[in-house]
């Protein structure tokens, strides 16, 4: 099947799910789709434990020769590849093969752990993110992640010992009605588990921002918060449209001696174009790992986010361990 006829597809099937269209109109940035999937041959399409279908779509093959994408958008780059397999209910499974078509079964810590599995609906209603267990043969298990039905973007994000950092990303798709839900409108403050996590900073299209969250509990600055994941936030933030992925780093490290625990969380993030994008604050304190969400728009996009009178949330519905 050529590039044009999957993405034509691809728009019918997300118009009929969510009510409205989808497609390279929508996409927010200069995304350029792959020629070919980049699944390999004989790769079972099921996703583990769930009735989820993996699918290929137009951004998910290889990257073309000299381009340099967003995280997120392929499922194989570099000649590394994320494979979906068959597992027992309620369990979802991967592997990443490499450049000589093996498993992998050797990467390096980041961020304390040795893969970051992140699962968000195609339409940002959902957000989960977990770590999986390796197992001698390269397979990847965690308790499904996938919260009820719909399209949902799977990521996985790591670095191969001896091969380059990457974030792959595979659709899964849970059957069942899905009814619409818009983008909640940009704010600057969102509620989650009684803490209150307000949002600084001005993110422009094409360069580096710094985003400042600032945690407070009953109106009282939160100064104790907790290491998670060699920080005192973790932060990812996903492109409506194409669900682009971006590495957000977090400013200092919990002990170096200069780094406070709080109230508020510095990252750096670099948004690659103009358009609405999906925060997602992962913070631990009380010995509970929590998540506040946002919209931002950076930019003036000619097509912005579907805005609600709602305001960030968070909490609903998310995983962590």
């Amino acid at each position: 099947m050529n590039t044009a006829t999957k993405l034509s597809g691809f728009a019918l099937g997300l118009a009929a799910m969510f009510g409205a269209a989808y497609g390279a109109g929508h996409l927010t940035g200069p995304v350029t789709p792959a020629a070919e999937s980049g699944h390999a041959a004989g790769d079972p399409a099921h996703a583990a434990g769930d009735p989820a279908h993996a699918e290929g779509h137009p951004d998910e093959g290889a990257a073309p020769a000299g381009t340099r994408l967003p995280g997120g958008l392929l499922v194989a780059d570099q000649g590394y590849t994320l494979a979906p397999l068959t597992a027992p209910a309620g369990e979802f499974a991967f592997k990443i093969t490499g450049p000589d078509g093996a498993a992998v079964t050797r990467y390096d810590v980041a961020h304390d752990r040795r893969m970051h599995l992140i699962v968000a609906r195609r339409d940002l209603s959902g957000f989960r993110h977990v770590h999986p267990e390796l197992t001698l043969d390269g397979t990847w298990r965690v308790a499904s992640p996938l919260a009820g039905p719909g399209v949902w973007r799977a990521f996985a994000d790591f670095t191969p010992t001896g091969g380059p950092a990457l974030t792959l990303g595979v659709d899964v798709t849970v059957p069942g009605p899905v009814p619409a839900r818009p983008l909640p409108a940009p704010a600057t403050s969102s509620t989650v588990d009684g803490y209150t996590v307000t949002l600084a900073g001005a993110p422009q299209p094409g360069r580096a921002t710094e985003l400042t969250l600032s945690v407070s509990r009953g109106g009282a600055p939160v100064d104790d918060l907790e290491p998670y994941l060699g920080a005192y936030g973790h932060l990812v933030a996903l492109r409506q449209g194409d669900l682009a992925y971006l590495h957000v780093h977090p400013e200092g490290a919990p002990g170096d001696g200069r780094t406070p625990a709080g109230p508020a969380v510095t990252f750096s993030a670099d948004f690659p174009s103009a358009g609405a994008y999906r925060l997602y604050l992962d913070f631990r304190h009380g010995g509970a790992v929590h998540t506040a969400e946002f919209t931002v728009v950076v930019g003036t996009p000619a097509s912005a986010a579907a805005a609600t009178p709602t305001a960030g949330h968070g909490g609903t519905g998310h995983e962590h361990d």
